[in-house]
Order: structure tokens, then C-alpha cells, then sequence
């Protein structure tokens, strides 16, 4: 994995805003409908190669796939790749993608923002059979494209985002295993299949991991947090046995506490959780570190240790405003973190993707790319004040 050895690299967390030409194709395969696949996959391999260039353009260091080839979200994707789940219509009035602590307390405003940005599903998924990975032949596709477009606009290193597993098919229901601790650990080991392909390819892997986190505002109307803390630790536990084998120097862990525009007051606060996550046998965690409810948390470092050899990727742009940060605002941010774990030990990122989904957005295109800008000239100018 690389370090920044002579200067800021710098990466984001993978989810990019897809292109109108792909999104009518992606369109189609939701709604299960016809669609030309040889037209389809020239789309995807072309798209791939565009974003691909954009970023090197902008000035990102270490780029992903813009997670192009996923037709669902970041977490729901792993449906298509997974056996053993249904899909079923939620019963109304009960849709856990719109539960939470902070909902209660802001009911109106989330009324209001659900009716112009409506929860993205009305299904849940229940395991009714054996979890088994079936996704190769997909994943290989998106590794393919994604390692052409590369060899066209060559990178320091490069990542594929995908869900850990605390984060796969979130809410999911089991009508099959004994338990539900038996059913996560099912899709554990088969996500590993998925890991690992990604890395036998010679690219990182990045596990995405907004659950681990946002579970805190589920669970904190009727648990305590000494319960919520109990969960977390499982995970944890669950996530490094999908791990097993895989270097940890090829694995990213991004966690954060979903991207949602909401007022985020009840989210858990990460000097809390902080010690469970560097638990996590990855070599770089990526943490939102620019929104407003969360950038204070860099002081967290004063007390808490990077492990040694780990890397520090901090969110030092926001993808849920379409204010674009001053240059100058994001190398302060980056010189925060490198005087508390060393200059070499920091990588500048983004908080999260700019689209969840690839038919949902948080800010508009061109804004998008300018923000990429902005990261790029702040990590140049945090490298001349760290370099000399």
C-alpha cells in the first residue's frame, strides 16, 4: 500500500456520479426490462475509461472505478452476487430505512426531504437458502474494465470499493439459518470470495461500511449503548474473518455514518468506536473527517495511537454540500492530521461517495469534479508546508 513518502497523495471513497448514457442502461437492468448487453457493456468500458481519466485529470492519485459496474447501491448491489436472499414488499409503515433516532427528532424536516428524495427501496431481503458468492463473472467484468482503463491513465495505485459485510444488504431478514449470527457469518465467508478476487487482481480492496456506525441511531431508542458497543464488537469480529487470508496492506476500511443530508445529531461519536475500528485487520481507514458534525474529531488522534504501519485516510472534502472548499481550508485539514500521525501516514480523501446509488447524486456533476480540484491544490500546498 502506498505511503505519502514526498508528498499528500491523494484518493476518495469510490462511489462517482454516473454518466447519463449509462445510467438509461442501469435503468433497464432495475426494472428488469430488454436492453442490448453488448451495448451495455461497451457503455460500462467506456464510462470506466472516461471517469478513470477524469480523476487523474483532477488530480487523484488513487482511484477507483467510480463503482460504474454496480446496478444497485453501494450495499445493496451484493444482491446480484449472492445466493440464498428474496426480495419481498415491506409492509407499510415499517420500512427500516426510515428508522432512526434523529427521524424521531426531526420528523417534519425528514417528511419533507423523503417526499423530493424518497428512501431507495420499498423491499427487504429475507435469506431463504444457502449463502454462497455467485457474483465471479460480474466482478471479473468490473476488474477488467477497471484494470484497462488504468493501463490507459496509469495511477499510484489503484481500489475497487465494495460492502463489508456489517454493511451488506443492510436490514436483511432470516427465514433460513438457526441465527442470524449464523446467516452474517455466511455472508462473510462469502464475501471473502469477493475480497479476494480483488486483490488477486493486484488492486486494493475497500470495505465500505457506513452500518457500523448509523447502527448507533437504530438501535439508541430501545438499547443502551454498552449493547450498541456489544454489536459493534461482533462485527468486527466478523469482518476480520472475512479477512482471512488477505494481506492486510491490500485492505482499505472506510466507515462513516451515512451520507444522508440530515441533521446527524444522534450519531454516535467516533472517540467512542474508535478503538472497535483500528481493530479491523486493514491497512488504511478511511473516516469522514469535513462535515460539520464530524470534523472536530480530528483532535481524537491526540489521545488515540495510529497502529504502527497503518494509513490515515481523513475526509478533508464533503460530498454532500455543493459548496466547493478552499484550497487553503483543505491543507489545513490535511496539516492537522499529519502533525498528530505523521505526514507519511496520511493519505486526503473525500467523507464518502458522491452517489450512493447509481441514480442518485448528492451534488451536481461539474461541482463533483471542481471539488476533486480543490483536493488535489490543497494536498500540493499541505505538502510544501510539511516537505519544506
Amino acid at each position: 500500500m502506498k505511503r505519502s513518502e514526498n508528498r499528500i497523495l491523494t484518493t476518495h471513497v469510490g462511489s462517482l456520479i454516473r454518466p447519463p448514457d449509462l445510467q438509461e442502461f442501469i435503468k433497464a437492468r432495475q426494472s428488469g426490462g430488454t436492453y442490448d448487453k453488448a451495448a451495455y457493456a461497451a457503455c460500462l468500458k467506456k464510462s470506466v475509461d472516461d471517469v478513470v481519466r477524469r480523476q487523474k485529470e483532477a488530480g487523484v492519485d488513487i482511484p477507483s472505478d467510480g463503482e460504474f459496474g454496480k446496478a444497485i447501491s453501494w450495499s445493496q448491489y451484493a444482491l446480484t452476487r449472492l445466493s440464498g436472499f428474496e426480495r419481498r414488499p415491506i409492509v407499510a409503515g415499517a420500512n427500516p430505512f426510515a428508522a432512526g433516532a434523529d427521524r424521531a427528532r426531526f420528523a417534519a424536516f425528514y417528511a419533507e426531504m423523503d417526499a423530493n428524495d424518497p428512501p431507495n427501496t420499498n423491499m427487504e431481503s429475507v435469506c431463504i437458502g444457502p449463502i454462497k458468492y455467485t457474483g465471479h463473472a460480474e466482478l471479473q467484468m468490473d476488474i477488467d474494465h477497471f484494470k484497462a482503463a488504468l493501463q490507459h491513465s496509469p495511477a499510484e495505485e489503484a481500489f475497487l470499493p465494495v460492502a463489508a459485510v456489517s454493511s451488506v444488504i443492510p436490514d436483511r431478514k432470516n427465514d433460513f439459518y438457526k441465527t442470524m449470527e449464523d446467516c452474517n457469518v455466511a455472508i462473510a465467508e462469502a464475501m471473502r470470495d469477493e475480497y479476494r478476487q480483488i486483490v488477486d487482481a493486484g488492486l486494493l480492496v475497500q470495505l465500505d461500511d457506513a452500518r457500523a456506525a448509523v447502527t448507533w441511531d437504530r438501535m439508541s431508542p430501545t438499547s443502551s449503548f454498552p449493547d450498541y458497543l456489544k454489536w459493534l464488537a461482533r462485527q468486527v469480529e466478523i469482518i476480520n474473518h472475512s479477512l482471512e487470508g488477505i494481506p492486510e496492506d491490500r485492505v482499505r476500511y472506510h466507515v462513516c455514518w451515512g451520507s444522508w443530508p440530515g441533521p446527524h445529531t444522534t450519531d454516535v461519536a467516533f472517540r467512542d468506536i474508535a478503538e472497535l475500528v483500528l481493530r479491523i485487520k486493514a491497512g488504511a481507514f478511511v473516516i469522514e473527517g469535513a462535515n460539520p458534525r464530524h470534523e472536530h474529531e480530528w483532535k481524537v488522534w491526540k489521545d488515540i495511537k495510529l497502529p504502527a504501519g497503518k494509513v490515515l485516510i481523513p475526509g478533508v472534502i464533503s460530498h454532500a454540500t455543493n459548496i466547493v472548499e478552499h484550497p487553503e481550508l483543505v491543507a489545513e485539514r490535511i496539516a492537522r492530521y499529519a502533525g498528530l500521525v505523521g505526514r507519511e501516514n496520511v493519505i486526503a480523501g473525500t467523507d464518502c461517495g458522491f452517489a450512493q446509488g447509481p441514480l442518485l447524486r448528492r451534488v451536481h456533476p461539474t461541482i463533483m469534479w471542481a471539488k476533486f480540484e480543490a483536493l488535489a491544490e490543497g494536498a500540493r500546498i499541505a505538502s510544501k508546508q510539511l516537505w519544506g
